[in-house]
């Protein structure tokens, strides 16, 4: 599965779409999402933060993880996050 998570920019076909946090932790429970594609943003205080702490603590990590936050702030601490705690 390809998983897309963002509240405002629509998946590509192909991708189911997570548009809050816990919607893309219930999803990675499942263990068949290969293909992960973050922004950051999601809403009110919702991010994608969440998610990469809960993969981080469950170590559940899709074969690919793209990061398309177009904050270059956010961008780079979601990629160091993933960098630092994927195996």
């Amino acid at each position: 599965m390809n998983l897309w998570v963002d509240n405002s920019c629509r998946p590509p076909d192909g991708w189911v779409w997570a548009q809050t946090s816990s919607g893309a932790i219930d999803a990675l429970c499942f263990g068949m999402v290969e293909r992960l594609s973050l922004g950051d943003e999601l809403g009110g205080d919702d991010t994608t933060r969440p998610v990469i702490r809960w993969m981080r603590e469950n170590s559940v990590w899709p074969k690919d993880i793209r990061v398309h936050c177009a904050n270059r702030v956010c961008a780079e601490w979601l990629i160091g996050m993933i960098d630092r705690y994927r195996k």
